[in-house]
């Protein structure tokens, strides 16, 4: 993969930043999604931001030897630190991370998204966790997209603020709600292997000498959850 050949994952990340957006990619690795939206004309302007100093170095590299230095700026730094005013940031790209790290980073500086109208997220696992903090931050959901890769499914969220946010039922927090209603064969997929995992550690605890009664009420509520919606989207 190169910046002129993203992953089906990161291609369909590109894929929701509007043109014109004045982009931050927070943990950028390489900076392949804000070089690949430079050179295309999607972004007026970009931040690439990385924690750790590797990766920065590489995105540094990217950006001057594809000669986009006075466009795409790579920062080190701690999330959305990354992100100074006048960088005028509109869009927030976070992908390739649990969904508890990704709801941290948005929560430790919020501050630092005034002006985003939108964020791109692309939780490993974890995405009820981004889900409720949309919910809560007053970012509704306008997208949902789930693929397989590389052995690996993906989610992908597209939210943008919103002054009045709709609140989402315990079903649309876990499963996602466009995702619910899309009847995907990878979502299907996706949780019927789930099913099977929280099925076999049920039978785990089940068997162990002493029973962890909360535990076992918290799995057979997950595996029920997982079973009516998976009735419900393969009739």
């Amino acid at each position: 993969m190169d910046a002129d050949h993203l992953s089906e994952r990161l291609a369909t990340v590109a894929g929701y930043v509007p043109t014109g957006s004045r982009l931050a990619d927070i943990g950028t690795d390489h900076a392949y999604l804000p070089v690949n939206l430079a050179k295309r004309g999607v972004i007026i302007s970009g931040v690439a931001g990385e924690v750790v100093r590797g990766p920065f170095e590489n995105a540094r590299h990217e950006i001057d030897r594809e000669g986009l230095s006075d466009q795409i700026t790579a920062r080190l730094a701690n999330g959305l630190k990354a992100i100074e005013p006048g960088d005028q940031i509109d869009t927030v790209v976070i992908a390739g991370m649990g969904g508890a790290l990704i709801t941290q980073i948005l929560t430790q500086d919020f501050g630092r998204l005034e002006g985003v109208n939108r964020l791109v997220l692309q939780p490993n696992v974890g995405e009820m966790n981004v889900r409720q903090f949309l919910m809560d931050h007053g970012f509704s959901l306008v997208a949902e997209q789930i693929l397989a890769e590389d052995g690996h499914t993906y989610e992908i969220l597209v939210a943008d603020r919103q002054p009045v946010v709709h609140p989402y039922t315990a079903d649309e927090l876990r499963f996602g709600p466009f995702l619910l209603a899309e009847h995907n064969p990878i979502f299907i997929e996706k949780w019927r292997h789930e099913l099977a995992r929280s099925q076999a550690v049920l039978k785990q605890v089940r068997s162990a000498a002493v029973v962890p009664v909360d535990k076992v009420a918290a799995l057979e509520q997950a595996i029920a959850e997982i079973e009516e919606v998976l009735h419900r989207v393969s009739a």
